[in-house]
């Protein structure tokens, strides 16, 4: 119990996306996942997981299963993602199989367990993360490893279920205080300074005053930042950039590649 406490510790001070990711996956992997999915958006909508440019997807998988499950909208189609999008807590996929087997999943739900299947993927822990947010979601599949059958991974759980959803919160929770590495063009350190100003409510002009440059120079950085952002006006830069984590922080974003 005291390593989990440390692990719990060491998540809870982690400096970056990818320190947290690592540590966890790592404590995942020893349970006998070794294949891990994550994702988190706050631009959540009813019927999507809005831009998938503005969500972090985080994976201990390959290159070529991630693009599969993630850019190409994969995951959004199988009954373990249905789950979590009403559910808060954690269930293995043990009754995934039973609805498969019984007929009761829709033909698009079905072909994903099959396409899955035939990639040795079918037992697992599906964690659908509480949010404060109604924009907001988080949640991760844990992939049992090749041998593990869903009956072990029934007991697994069974066993290690408070220790594993404290690990598992712990890293959702610091992960979406810190800034998130999305696929956007990262903002540079000038563009980061211009957003804060405007949201303390500087003028164009007080801007340029503070950052020892012209008021045109400002308007640049501005509109670079709102490009890179994809939005219309500062404003919404200023919002999307603070519910991404990417002004007023300490540490730079991980990059993404």
């Amino acid at each position: 119990m005291s390593e989990v406490f440390s692990l719990l510790s060491r998540l809870a001070e982690g400096k970056s996306v990818s320190e947290v990711w690592d540590q966890a996956a790592g404590y995942f992997a020893d349970l006998g996942f070794s294949r891990c999915n994550y994702g988190f958006t706050r631009f959540h909508g009813t019927r999507n997981f809005g831009d998938p440019d503005d969500a972090l997807f985080l994976t201990t998988c390959d290159q070529d299963y991630a693009h599969f499950y993630f850019r190409n909208g994969f995951f959004a189609r199988t009954p373990a993602f249905r789950w979590a999008q009403t559910h808060n807590g954690a269930c293995t996929w043990s009754w995934v199989r039973e609805a498969f087997l019984a007929g009761r999943l829709t033909p698009e739900e079905a072909e994903t367990v099959r396409q899955n299947a035939a990639l040795g993927i079918v037992a697992g822990i599906s964690i659908s993360f509480p949010e404060t947010s109604s924009r907001a979601k988080g949640a991760m599949g844990l992939i049992a490893d090749q041998g593990i059958t869903a009956e072990d991974v029934d007991l697994i759980f069974k066993e290690k279920q408070n220790e594993l959803m404290a690990i598992a919160h712990m890293m959702h929770l610091r992960i979406i205080q810190l800034p998130l590495p999305v696929h956007r063009r990262p903002l540079t350190d000038r563009q980061r300074e211009a957003l804060e100003w405007v949201a303390d409510g500087k003028t164009t002009q007080d801007v340029a005053l503070l950052m020892g440059v012209s008021a045109a120079m400002v308007e640049k950085h501005l509109r670079l930042a709102r490009e890179a952002l994809s939005v219309d006006n500062t404003t919404q830069a200023v919002a999307k950039a603070a519910l991404l984590n990417l002004i007023f922080q300490t540490s730079r974003p991980d990059l993404v590649v």
